[in-house]
C-alpha cells in the first residue's frame, strides 16, 4: 500500500469531497487487495508445496505510483481501475483453486471409501472360505459383517449368497470279521515304521479284541511306538504290562529286555539292572542269542555288577 501514500495525501488535502471518498476507496481496494492476496499465497502453497516466489507473483502487477496532479486537475481513475481489475482477477483465480481442491478432496474421500469396501469384500470372502458353516465374521464393534456390492448388485441384482455347506464326517472304518483279519489289516504299520499309525491301529485292535492270543504283541508294539518317539514312560508302562499280563507269551522276554532300554534311556540304570535280573531268572535257559546279545548291551548301559 505504501505505493500509493503520495497519491492518497495529495488527493486528501487538496480535491474536494467526492475525489477525497474516491481516494478513500482506492485505500480499502488496497487493503482488499493484500488481503486476497496473502489468502491466493496460502491457497497456492496448498496446492503447490514446495513452491518458491515466482509462483507468487500477483496476476496483475501494481501500476507505479504517479505524480499528484494539479489542483485544478481532476486526478486520473487509473489506480482504482487497476485495482479493481487486480481484484477480480485474484478472486476469479481463488474461486478457481478453490474448487479445484474441494474437487481434488472429492475424489480423495471416493479412493479412500473404495478401498475400505475393497478390504471389507475381501476380510468376507477369506473368512467366508476358512469357516465355512461357522459364525460370520465381526468387525471391532462386534457386529457382523457383510460383503460389498459386487457387479451384480451395480446391474440391480442382489449379489450371490455362498452357500455353506459342513464338511461330512468320515464313515467310520468296518471292523474287521476276526482277529486274524484285523491283526492282519494292522501289523503293515509296523513293517512300514509308522510309528503314528502304529499307536492308532494296536491300540485299535486291542480296544476291539481284548480276549485275542494277539493282544500281547499288540501291546508289545504299541510300547515300541512310545520308544521309537522318545516317550518313554508311556513305553516302559506298555513293555511291563505285557510281561505281568501274559509272562508266557512270546513277546514277554523282548517285552522286559526293551523295558529295560526305556529305563536306561531315563536314567534309571539300578531299575534297568533289576529288569534284566528279572530277565535271567525267569528266561535265561529260553532267551534266542540275539535276546542275550540285546540284553547284554543293555546290562552294559546300566553298568550292572552281576
Amino acid at each position: 500500500m505504501s505505493r500509493f501514500v503520495p497519491v492518497l495525501l495529495a488527493a486528501a488535502v487538496l480535491l474536494p469531497a467526492p475525489l477525497a471518498a474516491q481516494a478513500v476507496d482506492v485505500g480499502k481496494l488496497d487493503r482488499r487487495v493484500g488481503t486476497l492476496e496473502s489468502e491466493m499465497r496460502a491457497v497456492q502453497r496448498k496446492v503447490f508445496p514446495g513452491g518458491n516466489a515466482r509462483f507468487f507473483e500477483p496476476e496483475i502487477p501494481a501500476q507505479a505510483a504517479t505524480p499528484a496532479p494539479a489542483p485544478e486537475t481532476p486526478p486520473a481513475t487509473t489506480p482504482i481501475a487497476d485495482l479493481t481489475g487486480r481484484v477480480d482477477a485474484l478472486e476469479g483465480q481463488l474461486k478457481t483453486m478453490t474448487g479445484q481442491i474441494e474437487a481434488m478432496e472429492y475424489k480423495l474421500r471416493q479412493l479412500e471409501d473404495g478401498q475400505r469396501r475393497l478390504k471389507g469384500d475381501v476380510e468376507f470372502r477369506l473368512n467366508t472360505l476358512e469357516n465355512p458353516g461357522g459364525t460370520p465374521p465381526a468387525d471391532a464393534a462386534g457386529a457382523p459383517l457383510a460383503p460389498t456390492a459386487g457387479p451384480a448388485a451395480v446391474q440391480g441384482k442382489p449379489p450371490a449368497t455362498p452357500v455353506a455347506t459342513a464338511p461330512k464326517p468320515a464313515a467310520p472304518a468296518a471292523k474287521p470279521a476276526t482277529d486274524g483279519a484285523a491283526w492282519t489289516a494292522a501289523y503293515p504299520k509296523v513293517t512300514a515304521r509308522d510309528w503314528p499309525g502304529v499307536e492308532t491301529a494296536m491300540s485299535q485292535f486291542i480296544a476291539d479284541w481284548p480276549k485275542s492270543t494277539r493282544v500281547p504283541q499288540a501291546k508289545y508294539w504299541l510300547g515300541r511306538s512310545f520308544a521309537a518317539r522318545t516317550q518313554y514312560p508311556q513305553a516302559a508302562k506298555a513293555f511291563l504290562d505285557v510281561y505281568q499280563s501274559a509272562p508266557r507269551s512270546t513277546p514277554a522276554p523282548d517285552a522286559l529286555i526293551a523295558l529295560a532300554g526305556a529305563l536306561n534311556a531315563m536314567t534309571k540304570p539300578k531299575d534297568a539292572c533289576q529288569v534284566l535280573g528279572e530277565l535271567e531268572t525267569v528266561y535265561g535257559a529260553k532267551l534266542t542269542d540275539t535276546q542275550k546279545a540285546d540284553a547284554g548291551r543293555q546290562r552294559l548301559k546300566a553298568k550292572c555288577t552281576a
